[in-house]
């Protein structure tokens, strides 16, 4: 999904010996540098001790280490958002009832159970790159950080919502859906909801950091204000004025902003040992059970915040945190990690036309697997290919 976002890789590393801030950018409340004053005696008995460096001197950062565990971590999850969404089909498909097909209510119910700690750790690195790996300098770098996930949402929310329109599948019309789109994710593009939890979080978690870095982001504490105040007012407008008024949906819930702040610190810890990943993979099998039990047995789709995601997830996060990533695997890995941000955005639209062709409750076991397997390659595939077609056309930006 990026330094502090999906689509910006972290390009510093919390394993390193924590440096100072780049000489543009002082530490908070460091003392303007001064220069010693001469020694006044003319013959001292030993030689003089080399000066103490200057403080900008001493604090010359050096160049962290790219995480390029980070990279896998943020490429596997955009390649577990789409399998979960997979699965997803194929729970639609039965109604979310065993009773109606075994083969494809367990299919979908475990491929959106082994990715259900994709969305949170998509939220744990971007409290590590906001907190640790890349801290914003001024409430520019969070205005320029928002907008990489504002357009390409904006300009996403469009396209589906013509193609609901040219497929009469929208269910309201096309202008009442933008509007709300303007303010809270919509059905046609249902996956998009966690941008606008994605980018209440950076600015909350940026105006912590450059206050203690003493700025003083005014036009930050504007957006803080509307967001936090959005619901509110939204309800009141409707019930003064008896108006449909769009639900506000830009807000980063509790559960997220624990998920980032616990990130950071996780991600921060040094590389977990190889003799201890495979203890961690073992808890993140039993944390799977867990969650697989959890959504059969209480409500399927189940909550970020559910224990059992959260044990999945950091388990998962400990298993690859410091993981070494062979050279001539980078730049591929890399151009992958470029990749998942678009690939996101485009994936439901592709899923949603493709999926009637291998999605059914009466394929059987071993149909079901072979269907469930082809979806994820025929959604997976294209979705990141066309990913790096406008990548390498300069579209990033603006498609994520």
């Amino acid at each position: 999904m990026a330094a502090d976002d999906i689509s910006v890789r972290p390009v510093t590393s919390p394993t390193s010996v924590p440096g100072p801030r780049p000489p543009t950018e002082p530490a908070t409340g460091a003392e303007p540098v001064t220069h010693a004053e001469p020694a006044t005696t003319t013959a001292p008995a030993e030689p003089a001790e080399p000066a103490e460096p200057a403080a900008t001197e001493r604090t010359a950062p050096a160049r962290r280490p790219h995480r390029y565990d980070i990279d896998l971590l943020r490429a596997v999850c955009a390649c577990s958002v789409i399998v979960g969404h997979v699965g997803g089909e194929f729970m639609a498909a039965v109604g979310k009832s065993a009773e109606n097909g075994a083969a494809a209510y367990w299919t979908g119910l475990f491929l959106d159970s082994v990715t259900s700690w994709a969305v949170p750790m998509y939220f744990a690195i971007a409290g590590w790159a906001v907190l640790v790996g890349a801290p914003p300098r001024s409430g520019s770098t969070l205005r320029r950080r928002s907008l990489r996930m504002i357009v390409p949402v904006g300009i996403w929310s469009a396209v589906y919502l013509a193609w609901g329109w040219w497929r009469d599948t929208n269910g309201r019309p096309v202008w009442k859906l933008a509007l709300d789109a303007v303010f809270g994710t919509v059905q046609p593009a249902y996956h998009l909801w966690y941008f606008y939890a994605h980018v209440p979080l950076i600015l909350l978690l940026g105006f912590v950091v450059l206050l203690k870095a003493g700025k003083r982001p005014w036009g930050l504490v504007a957006a803080l204000v509307v967001i936090s105040a959005g619901p509110t007012a939204a309800g009141d407008l409707a019930r003064l004025t008896g108006w449909d008024v769009p639900r506000f949906g830009w807000q980063a819930g509790t559960y997220s902003l624990v998920y980032a702040v616990v990130g950071a610190l996780l991600l921060s810890l040094p590389a977990t040992p190889r003799r201890h990943r495979g203890w961690w993979l073992a808890g993140a099998v039993a944390a799977l059970g867990a969650v697989l039990w959890s959504q059969d047995r209480i409500h399927f789709v189940i909550p970020n915040a559910s224990v059992f995601v959260a044990a999945l997830s950091v388990c998962v996060l400990l298993a690859v945190n410091g993981v070494r990533i062979p050279e001539r695997a980078r730049p591929a890995l890399t151009r992958l990690t470029d990749a998942g941000l678009g690939a996101f955005m485009f994936h439901v639209l592709l899923l949603k036309t493709v999926s009637p062709w291998f999605v059914s409750a009466d394929l059987g076991w071993l149909g079901t697997a072979g269907a469930a397997a082809a979806l994820t390659v025929v959604t997976v595939v294209p979705s990141f290919g066309l990913s790096f077609l406008w990548g390498r056309l300069g579209l990033r930006r603006v498609l994520g």
